[in-house]
């Protein structure tokens, strides 16, 4: 008998009256039954999230590092227990799951240190005009108001941190609602938390359906929108609630560009083994995955089949064994759309250089060339393990190349030249540039979010506690300056 995981209502375990399953997209063995929230314990989690928004504001700097440096250290002490529950209701490689939890370990350390240096202040003096003579400007910052953190299933434990971990730093109470498909992660956090000594009502995490989350987002006690997801969804929340802030990260079909001068032999097998690895990892279900491959003349006929070699190479298989690589797609309808945005690129025209086989979930990692531009799949982010190779002829080429998306997440460049990489970096029309690698590196401290049809706003610790709060001004008179 399966037991009922509690959600977390204003800091302290609460079930509701009806519950349901979570899962595994690998074998459909029952992860976990979790309790669902009622529409009334919804409204006491947002009533107590609002009632709390000065006092958590006025909480001790150190009262909220310190729940942060513990909530990463009990993290690190349950690893292998989360990795286990991450691969099981994800369907994750149990390899890349052990990552994910590492890097929610950072994410709570990155946040424990901004909390201990947010808000000093910043004097301005305001004699430099006449006007302001005897006068000083005090600048701090403020929570705009409670957020509503939704976070997606593909990092169910790590973007779920970088929903929390900010908000707990800049002293901003925040409702959880965690991916319907993989919630169980996020509710970990939330047995963590319990341990704190955060004010009751400062968070809570609320795996509800995703069909009671209109009413959640247009709730005006939850004025700041933390959404990790699809570029559909994301936009109909902020058209339906245009005077909030709100911070979208949404999805891209991420390129990598080889130029003519990344062309010796090691350079090729470390471009083509990246290539593999991070067209591949997470199912190819990750927004910064590499979906498009664009080579230069110069080195595309060797690079190309180094990267179907290696793409070959990639283990596939149960994602409980350390050595899977590539596991399922979070469903099987995940991996049908994928089979049939790759079926209707080769009845195009496209080569299908490997792959391309379906089998429940489980999607074969697939390499497509000589791809039409009016596809689906040259269009679209496939968020799947699908990979297509374009050749072009120079630099401009492959970044208008790049260009020739609505969408602008991150774009890899590997090039030895620095002014290319300059060139890169003011030419390339997305939120990241990462030369010498794939677009797939995110470090959880830097500035992560997209341009175009990427999204809105920056994540990254210190990037969403800004996000979710304001500068006021306190301006002294009178003052010997």
């Amino acid at each position: 008998m399966t037991s009922t995981t509690a959600f977390w209502l204003a800091g302290r375990q609460a079930t509701g009256e009806d519950t349901f399953d979570v899962t595994s997209p690998w074998d459909g063995r029952t992860v976990g039954q979790v309790s669902l929230p009622t529409d009334a314990q919804v409204e006491e989690a947002v009533a107590a999230a609002h009632a709390v928004l000065d006092e958590f504001a006025a909480t001790p700097a150190h009262v909220r590092a310190a729940a942060l440096d513990h909530v990463g250290k009990r993290l690190g002490e349950r690893a292998e227990e989360i990795a286990q529950l991450i691969s099981a209701e994800n369907g994750k490689p149990v390899k890349w799951a052990r990552g994910e939890v590492g890097r929610a370990v950072s994410v709570f350390r990155f946040a424990a240190e901004e909390a201990r240096r947010f808000n000093g202040g910043e004097a301005q003096r305001l004699d430099t005009d006449g006007g302001g003579q005897g006068r000083l400007a005090l600048t701090r910052r403020f929570p705009k108001g409670v957020v509503l953190g939704i976070a997606p299933f593909n990092f169910p434990l790590n973007l779920c941190a970088h929903k929390v971990a900010p908000a707990i730093a800049a002293g901003v109470p925040i409702i959880l609602k965690p991916a319907p498909a993989t919630p169980l992660s996020g509710l970990i956090l939330g047995e963590l938390l319990a341990e704190t000594e955060l004010p009751a009502g400062s968070w809570s995490i609320l795996p509800v359906s995703n069909d009671r989350m209109p009413a959640l987002v247009q709730d005006e006690r939850l004025p700041v929108i933390s959404f990790t997801g699809s570029e559909k969804v994301g936009y109909a929340i902020m058209d339906s609630v245009p005077r909030k802030h709100c911070t979208l990260e949404l999805g891209g079909n991420g390129a990598a560009v080889v130029l003519g001068d990344w062309a010796s032999d090691e350079d090729l097998d470390w471009a083509a083994s990246r290539i593999a690895t991070f067209s591949n990892y997470q199912g190819g279900q990750s927004c910064i995955s590499v979906q498009r491959v664009i080579a230069d003349a110069a080195v595309y006929d060797r690079l190309l089949p180094r990267i179907v070699a290696a793409v070959e190479a990639q283990v596939t298989g149960d994602p409980s064994d350390p050595k899977t690589d590539v596991g399922p797609l979070v469903s099987e309808d995940a991996a049908r759309r994928v089979e049939s945005w790759v079926q209707e690129a080769a009845d195009a025209g496209a080569a299908v250089l490997t792959g391309g086989k379906r089998d429940g979930a489980s999607y074969a990692p697939t390499v497509l060339a000589e791809v039409p531009a009016g596809v689906t799949i040259a269009r679209e982010e496939v968020f799947g393990p699908v990979l297509t190779v374009q050749k072009v002829n120079g630099e401009a080429e492959a970044f208008a190349a790049v260009n020739d998306s609505k969408y602008g997440l991150q774009a890899g460049v590997f090039t030895h030249d620095v002014q290319t990489a300059f060139r890169a970096h003011r030419a390339l029309e997305v939120g990241g540039v990462v030369v010498g690698d794939v677009p797939s590196y995110r470090a959880d401290q830097m500035p992560y979010g997209g341009a175009k049809q990427s999204g809105v706003g920056r994540e990254g610790v210190r990037y969403a506690m800004d996000d979710y709060t304001y500068e006021r001004v306190l301006v002294l008179t009178g003052l010997a300056l």
